[in-house]
């Protein structure tokens, strides 16, 4: 995915609060922004943004340097302390450039040079909303990274904790080792590091380093001169070259031979590398995210990865648990894949059902989070309705498939059902209760729906198409409280 790639952000949904002393500036951004969908709030100045961010909760906050009462800076940092999940965007005059270099160093996401143009300011908000999309992206694998010896921080349900994550990545440039198994979203992760720091806007450059041969994978990394073996028919630059400035993912870092395992090294240290077929060196500047689903302290124990090197690629590691151990995720992550799909596919399913959703908590996921995903994309091609349907699952986990425990009534090995004495259960009752179901479902839509529109009442009446007066008389039915959702 490159930057400029678009990830189905609906600028109708998301809220931009200008903060500009100059009012026929502060109104022509604003209007800029309302042209293109986005909602706009504005502040005079710092003081008055800190107040409107407490009611408004916007997502990305546009704002000036040079300010009477609280100046830029001084907000900058008052923001990233009470929400480090809000993206800051600076504006500045051309004298004070050196201002939004450190305001970038303290977390904006990035600064623009006045006079502003039109196209600048929608552009570069929408870039710095696809960057905060993929750290909710990013949540979703769970990330827990250890920070120093004792200090562990990450967890999927608390969003805060991931952003703080990412702000302290994005203030440094030492490699990341990414660990987990197949599935778990290191390649995510690892963009979302690279698109929210100091380099997002030079490349992110990813190779596999299992799926690349031995012999080739000098000149692929280093490049070569015309002639330095069979077949250099010509001069070919190495990914380092390609990367220069951006970051170099690695991905599958423990499948790299012991030969290469020290070039790597030696690239590592000295920031330098020689072409194959040169004798001229080359110096980088490229930040390493390497990931692994392997057991490296293991390997090294066997010899076959060097320890060296492993320090190296971990001055900040990353551990991405597997999905069956956190099942209590598993309904969000459908949630979520759900959103995905329904705007892929142009559908409008509203969930899955209560026994679909207990069909996918009882699989172990060997395929994580990937495997979760191909299922709820499975399903959507299958499904006609507005549900998704235990029989719209894949077969192997359906009840009754090797392996995996039978519902009550439902097909035995001989192709014969179960028997259940002619009589329902107390649990059966309740499954096939309409009005429970009626009522479980209002619930879950309501509240899906006040978490796409962030809490806003009228918002969510428009887009859900449910009257005013009727969300209301729900919300009090169901004690739900819409401010609950205004995060």
């Amino acid at each position: 995915m490159s930057a400029g790639n678009k990830i189905g952000i609906d600028n109708g949904q998301r809220r931009v609060l200008v903060v500009e002393d100059d009012l026929e500036l502060r109104q022509t951004i604003a209007e800029a922004l309302t042209r293109s969908g986005f909602i706009v709030e504005q502040a005079e100045d710092g003081l008055a943004a800190l107040e409107s961010i407490k009611v408004a909760r916007p997502d990305l906050v546009m704002l000036d340097v040079n300010m009477p009462r609280l100046g830029g800076m001084e907000c900058l940092k008052k923001i990233k302390e009470s929400d480090p999940s809000i993206i800051v965007v600076v504006m500045t005059a051309y004298s004070t450039i050196e201002h939004a270099v450190q305001a970038i160093k303290e977390g904006a996401y990035n600064y623009l040079a006045k006079p502003i143009k039109h196209h600048s300011i929608v552009e570069m908000v929408q870039r710095a909303l696809e960057a905060q999309e993929m750290i909710h992206n990013m949540a979703f694998s769970a990330p827990v990274v250890k920070l120093d010896t004792d200090n562990f921080v990450g967890n999927s349900s608390e969003m805060q904790k991931i952003f703080g994550i990412i702000h302290k990545l994005a203030k440094v440039d030492t490699s990341v080792l990414i660990r987990g198994e197949s599935g778990t979203g290191k390649e995510l992760v690892a963009r979302a590091i690279h698109f929210n720091s100091a380099r997002k806007d030079q490349k992110l450059v990813a190779i596999n380093c299992s799926s690349i041969a031995e012999t080739l994978f000098e000149s692929e990394l280093f490049g070569h001169e015309k002639g330095a073996f069979t077949g250099a028919d010509q001069r070919q630059i190495g990914k380092f070259q390609y990367a220069e400035g951006g970051t170099m993912f690695l991905d599958e870092i423990g499948d790299l031979s012991p030969a290469m395992q020290v070039k790597l090294l030696r690239v590592l240290q000295e920031r330098k590398f020689i072409p194959v077929g040169s004798n001229r060196e080359i110096e980088m500047d490229v930040r390493i995210i390497a990931a692994t689903n392997r057991n490296l302290e293991e390997m090294i124990q066997k010899g076959t990865f060097r320890e060296d090197l492993f320090y190296r690629l971990n001055v900040i590691p990353i551990y991405l648990p597997p999905l069956r151990e956190r099942k209590d995720d598993i309904e969000k992550l459908v949630t979520h894949f759900i959103f995905k799909f329904n705007q892929l596919h142009k559908k409008r399913v509203l969930g899955a059902t209560p026994t679909s959703l207990q069909i996918l908590l009882r699989h172990n996921w060997p395929g994580n989070i990937r495997e979760l995903e191909n299922v709820i994309e499975h399903s959507f091609v299958i499904e006609n309705t507005d549900r998704i349907l235990p029989q719209s699952l894949p077969n192997y986990l359906s009840p009754g498939a090797p392996g995996e425990p039978r519902w009550a009534g439902s097909p035995a090995s001989d192709g014969t059902r179960e028997k259940n004495d002619g009589a329902f259960n107390a649990e059966e009752s309740l499954l096939l209760d309409y009005r429970i179901h009626k009522e479980q479902f209002e619930k879950e839509f309501i509240v899906r729906a006040l978490k796409t529109f962030k809490g806003r009442i009228n918002q969510t009446a428009m887009h859900a198409k449910i009257p005013k007066k009727t969300l209301l008389r729900k919300l009090q039915k169901y004690n739900i409280r819409a401010e609950d959702f205004r995060e």
